[in-house]
């Protein structure tokens, strides 16, 4: 399976979701792709048929106004259906504008920002208690991470030492409002979690091979969780959404939805 070539066709899914929908935000859900595509087609021990299974992989996307390229991924790999995806927050369609554990594969509802890392150490500390080899994976968005529960969980997956955790930051460092540096900085992220005592990759978030590799590398990392900051473009893939705040939340017209599905068409 060529996951590039994955990776354009669920960045279509995701424009056309929101160009029906009227609704979304495109620019976190394009810039996240490389890192759903990378968790789910080669790393996440989860599949529709144990979709209950107690040893299953626990996934949490923290940044959950980026759902879109979640629910376009879970579509694809059968644990919904892909007529459902154009039903995406329509008028009694359960596919709402944030993850809700209605929709199989979702783990936990997320949306109000600064929660799914505090539920992700909860879950690989009972890992660790019921000795369970299930790993737990967060996705955070940067902006998220000027959330004071954020650190209270850096703090305790560090302290518990829980090598079964892995962060992954999607940072895009733009937000609603603009820079998530103007807003409120975070440079030297690195620094921080490491002060916390987690294991620190920093990549390029839109390039599958680093991210592939990276979560590869915090799969053998002993005695501390791991934090992947992943650097990436807000709108990657569709050049006039690309590096622009506006597109955080927004829809395109007819040109625009039309300009960038062929641009998306023509990336391979």
């Amino acid at each position: 399976m060529d996951l590039k070539e994955k990776a354009r066709e669920i960045r279509k899914t995701i424009v056309e979701m929101i160009y029906r929908a009227n609704f979304g935000h495109v620019g976190g859900a394009l810039s996240v792709t490389e890192i759903l595509i990378a968790l789910y087609y080669k790393h996440l021990n989860i599949a529709p048929e144990k979709i209950s299974s107690p040893d299953r992989d626990r996934f949490i996307l923290s940044k959950g106004h980026a759902v879109e390229a979640l629910y376009a991924i879970l579509a694809d790999k059968n644990f919904i259906p892909q007529k459902d995806l154009m039903t995406y927050s329509q008028f009694g369609s359960p596919y709402m504008c944030h993850p809700t554990n209605k929709i199989p594969g979702i783990e936990m509802n997320t949306g109000s920002l600064g929660h799914g890392l505090g539920i992700g150490v909860g879950m690989a500390l009972a890992a660790k208690m019921d000795k369970k080899n299930f790993r737990v994976y967060v996705v955070l968005g940067d902006g998220e991470m000027a959330e004071g529960s954020v650190w209270e969980a850096i703090t305790a997956g560090g302290h518990y030492k829980l090598d079964n955790l892995t962060a992954i930051v999607d940072r895009n460092r733009l937000q609603m409002s603009g820079s998530t540096e103007e807003v409120m900085s975070q440079d030297f992220q690195e620094e921080r979690w490491k002060v916390f005592g987690w294991n620190v990759l920093s990549i390029d978030g839109n390039d599958l091979d680093a991210v592939d590799a990276a979560i590869t590398l915090a799969k053998k990392t002993s005695g501390k969780p791991t934090v992947i900051i992943a650097n990436t473009i807000k709108g990657k893939g569709v050049s006039f959404m690309e590096n622009r705040a506006e597109w955080h939340h927004k829809v395109p017209n007819e040109i625009q939805f039309k300009t960038a599905m062929a641009e998306l068409e023509a990336a391979l």
